[in-house]
């Protein structure tokens, strides 16, 4: 943490530096109350916790599942933006772009909190995202779209599509077969009032509640980490371009693959990419230069560290963009290997300090405890015509958990609060007991209205921001 205090950055820009931080655990302070609100309204509902019991188990079991699930959804939320305001060394720049989605993506969840509908957290920091990219698309010199990872981007997009629906249907048919062979009919009745239910159902309702809220934790904690990643690099690329903890053997295996891959595009490439080919081999002679012979990160000179981290996101983006068009002719044991190399080439720039991890996990965690309310009262009460079902909840939460687990072990982001309320309004239709149309509508209506909402805010921003930092 002590390249947060780097004496270059001089108090104005040190100030800039919190107070973007503060915007970010902002953001994921907002996640928290805002997407955790699905993961307890059903054990709330069936009277399983009393809600404080289960706000505050809930938090908890966010803050663990931030460090269990990687950084796989972090780096794809990044790669998103356009490489060229990545490895853009301009602070106005960096310092808009960042800007511009920490704001636009917090004025849209607080405002769908405000109004007590589950939009999704994911498709808002996505939404901002792409509308920082389309609008650095506009600036003079550029094509308008270009830059923009639409590829990464498709495959988000389909994810966070398929999700819900993949959620309603599965809870629904979960429903049926208990309703098919369960012999315990009180599962499939409303709770009493004021009681709780018994032991062994109890129990199932509270573990589906740990698992989606620790899977919530896991895939959403992710992209709060994203975040803060892309503003400690772009403010304080010195400190954070390259892991400041790799080790010797990290970095000798760094300089191997980077050799690796020139071999491969120099042996592979055909002829009308080689222009492409010489300015990747080029970077990778860079990265080999910048390392080779170093035994820690600190070896390599603060003005170097950044410069760094450029070559490899070009060199690599220009090897993706080699391999998609179909310029390296490859077997696929050679394109496993590159694949591999690929991978070991990003090691550097593909972390997470994990201070980063407890900060974001501290605010996922807090603010799940607080302003729930407002979400858990839409899913628990308005989804439905009737009250929710042990059986139910239980089965749209077991249906959300795994769902958002296995999207996490991808690197796929997916909502939460999409694939919960859908799982709810799933068994709904399964149990017969109809939809309430008003809140379904307003949901549907707030999936569909995100992106292209945020998209457009964050664009204003950040031509805005462009405009006041130059």
């Amino acid at each position: 943490m002590e390249a947060l205090l780097e004496p270059s950055l001089g108090l104005g820009g040190r100030a800039v530096l919190f107070l973007c931080l503060a915007i970010a655990l902002g953001f994921e302070f907002v996640n928290g109350f805002h997407d955790t609100a699905n993961a307890v309204a059903t054990v709330i509902y069936t009277n399983a916790l009393r809600p404080t019991v289960a706000v505050v188990l809930s938090g908890i079991c966010n803050f663990c599942g931030v460090f269990m699930g990687g950084i796989g959804v972090a780096i794809g939320i990044m790669s998103l933006l356009p490489v060229e305001l990545l490895v853009s060394s301009g602070v106005g720049a960096g310092l808009a772009m960042v800007l511009a989605l920490l704001l636009a993506a917090i004025s849209w969840n607080l405002g769908t909190w405000y109004l007590g509908l589950p939009a999704s957290s994911s498709h808002t920091l996505i939404g901002a995202i792409l509308g920082v990219g389309v609008a650095n698309s506009l600036m003079p010199g550029h094509k308008f779209g270009d830059g923009v990872s639409w590829s990464k981007a498709a495959d988000i997009g389909l994810s966070l599509l398929i999700s819900p629906l993949f959620g309603f249907t599965m809870a629904a048919l979960l429903l049926l077969l208990i309703k098919r062979f369960t012999r315990t009919k009180g599962l499939l009745a409303a709770p009493p009032k004021g009681l709780p239910p018994p032991p062994g159902t109890r129990s199932l309702l509270i573990a589906t509640c740990c698992g989606v809220s620790f899977a919530h934790g896991s895939n959403d904690g992710q992209k709060g980490v994203g975040l803060v990643m892309l503003i400690l690099i772009g403010l304080v690329p010195a400190g954070f371009a390259i892991d400041a903890s790799a080790t010797p053997e990290q970095l000798a295996r760094t300089v191997q693959a980077a050799d690796n891959i020139t071999a491969i595009v120099r042996d592979h490439h055909d002829k009308s990419s080689e222009a492409v080919a010489d300015k990747t081999i080029d970077h990778l002679g860079k990265i080999h230069h910048y390392i080779e012979g170093r035994t820690s990160p600190a070896d390599i000179p603060p003005e170097d560290r950044f410069h760094f981290r450029q070559s490899v996101l070009l060199a690599d983006k220009s090897v993706g963009d080699m391999v998609k068009g179909g310029h390296l002719g490859l077997t696929s044991e050679e394109s496993k290997k590159l694949a591999d190399e690929r991978k070991v080439l990003r090691s550097l720039t593909d972390y997470a300090p994990r201070w980063v991890l407890v900060a974001i996990a501290l605010a996922l965690g807090i603010g799940t405890m607080v302003g729930w309310k407002r979400i858990v009262v839409t899913v628990g009460e308005k989804i439905g015509k009737s009250h929710l079902t042990y059986a139910q909840g239980a089965s749209a939460e077991l249906v959300a958990a795994s769902t958002i687990g296995v999207a996490a072990w991808l690197g796929l982001p997916v909502s939460t609060t999409h694939v919960l309320s859908s799982g709810i309004a799933g068994t709904m239709v399964a149990q017969r007991s109809g939809l309430q149309h008003s809140t379904v509508r307003n949901i549907g209506l707030a999936w569909i209205l995100t992106l292209p909402a945020v998209m457009t805010l964050s664009a204003l921003f950040f031509l805005l921001f462009r405009a006041l930092l130059g």
